[in-house]
């Protein structure tokens, strides 16, 4: 017989009780009852209760120290489960060795924990449940194989002089990294992405903007870059109100600068980045530059070639299906530029790459008429001009006769959006780079879209309930960390044998029950766990694990190239 401290979520509010577990004759196996109740956590915060929960399970633990004084036996509070799954990043973690260069800290600040353990337990938690720091240490920590040693308030103190240093830890990940792995900056990939908070009011760092999830409310950007085989190297966070487009100059300007990289590199990014000053940036730095354009807002002269069926070279699947056809010009182009205060025109010499995808135009040509439906409907109804959102663009609003505002549709913009549906321009400084060339290293974009997904979805980055700008930091390195060891295990360890949501469901679905006697791999089999265990000789597809087998899992030590012998 045990107390042990119950939560229940009932209509968002979490209520609490002390509960008491006992053998029922009636039942012939556990029953329970309440023993007390404690209210919502909510109401308890409110009366001036830092931490409900922290408070009355110390209530609990006192309460059951009592029964065993007096010699009542206990069944377990405790959760049998054990996380497990992390071991990969751990093992890819302990390797890179930053272990010193993250306690060295200590040295100036005064720290009442280790400040590694808070990180290293951080990103195992978030890779095996994500959930707030809040259930993180309460539900998720204590089931970590390795065992914690700092309180909650120690936690969130951590989490944000991480976030406070966020870029001194990421320099401090890549130089170990390039030491063990190497990094390639031949190429590198940019993009830039925001996440939303469930607030009502911005503050300094959390402002309104233009959301990549249509939300309306506060959001913080973070940019991200890759080097040329998808490994994160740079990372930056900047209010939800900012231009995305200076972050690429201060991400990469600052990656050199701290990573000493002097060789020439090619900024690969999209359409939302491409802007003249960038370009500018890339070119006195040495480098070059491949971004994407649109091709409604070129010169007239441009949209012509664009339209002309001369000059298309087409590449097709091993059935003779159309995947794509393209065609390429090199030329001097001239770009509008601020240099010291004054704006002045520069002309290029680049090479464009013009393709034409025709499911991307089947695609594309759906949702504007989609859109036009909208459009028109709105204007039959005499709909205000803030309810057409993005079908707004196919509407022209005129000063009517004083008295009310004309709407009616442009047809211009429909005919314009039609035509050019499914062409994609690609603009880059690379002369001599092949057409192909320049079309597979764009498309390789794709990752970055890819890690953004796992840091939204896998990761559960958001909504963030985070409040103060250095925790929001913290919590947002805690994600690209995750990511970078997720990447580190699937590029150079698995060899990119398996995708991400594979390696992702590993991780979150290893588990192993403990008991007095015995341990039982609780995992439901897949071919990931099947070709893991062959390659490393580890016991995962063993029913029962003995704690020389658990340790043997949990300690694997893997080598900084693949584990797969073709």
């Amino acid at each position: 017989m045990a107390y042990y401290l119950k939560k229940t979520k009932l209509k968002g509010r979490t209520y609490l009780s002390i509960d008491e577990s006992f053998y029922s004759q009636e039942k012939k196996g556990t029953a329970h009852k309440c023993y007390k109740s404690l209210g919502s956590v909510e109401t308890l915060i409110k009366n001036g209760m830092a931490d409900p929960v922290s408070f009355y399970q110390q209530e609990v633990d006192r309460l059951n120290s009592r029964k065993k004084q007096d010699g009542v036996p206990m069944i377990s509070e405790r959760s049998p489960f054990l996380f497990s799954g992390y071991f990969p990043l751990k093992s890819i973690l302990e390797r890179l060795d930053v272990r010193k260069y993250v306690s060295l800290f200590s040295l100036t600040s005064d720290f009442k924990y280790d400040l590694y353990s808070v990180l290293s337990s951080l990103i195992y938690a978030r890779s095996v449940n994500p959930c707030s720091k809040r259930r993180t240490f309460h539900e998720v920590l204590p089931y970590l194989f390795e065992p914690h040693d700092f309180s909650y308030d120690q936690m969130m103190d951590a989490l944000s002089f991480l976030g406070a240093n966020y870029e001194k830890f990421v320099e401090i990940f890549n130089v170990q990294v390039s030491r063990l792995y190497g990094l390639d900056t031949s190429k590198t990939y940019f993009d830039c992405t925001n996440f939303y908070f469930e607030i009502d009011r911005e503050d300094d760092f959390r402002k309104k903007g233009p959301s990549k999830e249509y939300q309306k409310s506060p959001i913080v950007g973070l940019g991200l870059l890759l080097d040329s085989h998808q490994i994160p190297i740079g990372m930056k966070m900047y209010p939800g109100n900012a231009s995305e487009k200076p972050i690429l100059r201060d991400v990469i300007d600052n990656l050199k600068k701290k990573n000493n990289i002097t060789g020439r590199t090619i900024h690969v990014a999209d359409k939302g980045l491409n802007c003249a000053q960038n370009i500018a940036f890339s070119k006195k730095n040495g480098d070059g530059y491949l971004f994407s354009k649109s091709v409604k807002v070129l010169p007239e002269k441009e949209k012509k070639w664009v339209l002309l069926e001369q000059g298309f070279k087409e590449v097709r699947d091993k059935n003779k299906r159309l995947i794509y056809r393209y065609k390429s010009c090199v030329d001097e182009f001239p770009y509008d530029v601020i240099h010291e205060g004054r704006r002045a025109t520069i002309h290029l010499k680049e090479k464009r790459l013009l393709t034409y995808n025709p499911d991307l135009a089947a695609k594309k040509k759906y949702e504007i008429n989609r859109m036009v439906e909208k459009a028109k409907s709105l204007t039959m109804s005499g709909a205000k001009k803030n309810e057409y959102g993005d079908s707004g663009k196919y509407v022209s609003f005129t000063d009517g006769d004083g008295k009310k505002a004309c709407v009616s549709i442009n047809q211009k913009a429909i005919d314009n959006d039609l035509t050019f549906a499914g062409y994609n321009l690609l603009v880059t400084s690379e002369l001599n780079m092949a057409d192909t060339d320049i079309y597979n290293t764009y498309h390789n974009l794709w990752r970055i879209e890819e890690s953004f997904k796992l840091m939204k979805s896998d990761l559960d980055a958001r909504p963030a309930f985070v409040q103060k700008e250095d925790t929001i930091k913290g919590h947002f390195l805690i994600c690209y960390l995750t990511v970078l060891l997720e990447r580190l295990f699937q590029f150079k360890v698995l060899d990119d044998r398996f995708p991400s949501t594979e390696i992702f469901g590993f991780l979150k679905g290893f588990k192993i029950v403990k008991s007095e006697t015995k341990s039982i791999n609780v995992t439901a089999y897949t071919d990931f766990i099947g070709h893991l265990a062959k390659a490393t000789g580890l016991p995962l597809t063993n029913y029962f694990l003995s704690d020389t087998q658990i340790k043997s899992i949990m300690n694997y030590k893997f080598s900084t190239k693949s584990i797969w012998k073709d």
